[in-house]
């Protein structure tokens, strides 16, 4: 085979797997055509400042749908990784007022996050609860706790280091919470991708009682994935501290319905079986780029919610076609 030949195969190949890819994802076809229109007619919107912006926006919510993409893939929901992230924050205000060193506050919360997945995933598998409505009541049990314990009002963080560490600092020219965001990314993509665990995961959520015939523990799968969700809210939870140097018991609220979406968007089915973190990632950045491209343009709030949730809707449909 010649080299021109060789090169023209090599085009074929790559054309084919563009095309596959797009006739899979169609909502990557959504995600280029607008931010194609907001790099034409928003100002200054196609700067790596603006890109730098919108991927420490999203990293919140990127970090979150990896947890939730193994909760979906085994069919399953998390409704309360919203207030879990509210209530981590509020906690890690407390524990550094109360003078646990940096270091260690934030390891127990994420603990604390996987506790709270681990209630979920033991209600939903030995109760029969549905995750709905389990996970619809421990956001209204964490969001009551963080309003009652703290009066309503905000918890103060005066921790530099703390801040520094999960939001302010650079590294290698990144910002802080790109970097968190990369190495959940990996780590989500490796557990799901590469270990048997990732693949009973796919098995559980593609037929649960054929994965249960075949010997795999169901419920120890489902509950796995929930402490997972847990701990990924629990660390946006410490992300979101730390942007504001404080811990708000509302702040989380409604990202729980940003997350979903994302996931959803990036091809993961809410009948679960099918779904991977990249394809979540970029639905968390095609949210993120949408927001903060109507906001650039000058909408006002009630019509940028319009126009996201139309977009959304939309791409959700083409995904189930």
């Amino acid at each position: 085979m010649t080299v021109q030949q060789s090169s023209a195969v090599e085009r074929d190949s790559a054309w084919t797997t563009i095309r596959r890819t797009l006739v899979q994802r169609p909502t990557y076809l959504i995600f280029a055509a607008v931010t194609a229109f907001f790099i034409i007619f928003a100002p200054n919107f196609a700067t790596l400042s603006t890109a730098g912006a919108i991927l420490r926006v999203t990293a919140l919510v990127s970090i979150m749908a990896v947890g939730m993409t193994f909760v979906i893939i085994c069919g399953e929901i998390d409704l309360s990784v919203g207030s879990a992230s509210s209530w981590s924050g509020m906690v890690i205000a407390l524990l550094l007022q109360a003078n646990v060193p940096t270091a260690v506050a934030p390891l127990l919360v994420i603990a604390m996050g996987a506790l709270i997945g681990l209630v979920n995933g033991l209600l939903v598998t030995k109760l029969r609860i549905p995750s709905f409505l389990v996970t619809l009541g421990m956001l209204s049990i964490l969001s009551g706790l963080a309003l009652t314990i703290t009066n309503t009002e905000p918890v103060p963080i005066v921790d530099d280091a703390f801040s520094d560490l999960l939001w302010n600092a650079s590294y290698i020219g990144l910002p802080a919470p790109i970097w968190w965001t990369i190495v959940i990314v990996l780590i989500g993509y490796y557990l799901l991708q590469m270990t048997v665990f990732g693949r009973r995961v796919y098995a559980v959520g593609g037929n649960l009682v054929a994965a249960r015939f075949s010997g795999i523990k169901t419920d120890r799968i489902k509950i796995t994935a929930f402490m997972f969700s847990g701990m990924t809210a629990a660390l946006a939870g410490l992300l979101l501290a730390a942007r504001s140097t404080a811990g708000n018991p509302s702040l989380g609220s409604g990202l729980e319905l940003d997350v979903i979406a994302a996931v959803i968007i990036g091809g993961t089915s809410l009948f679960g079986g099918v779904g991977d973190i990249p394809g979540s990632v970029i639905g968390a950045i095609f949210i993120g780029i949408l927001g903060f491209g109507l906001l650039v343009l000058g909408l006002s709030t009630s019509i940028q919610e319009v126009i996201k949730g139309g977009i959304i809707i939309l791409a959700v449909a083409l995904n189930r076609r």
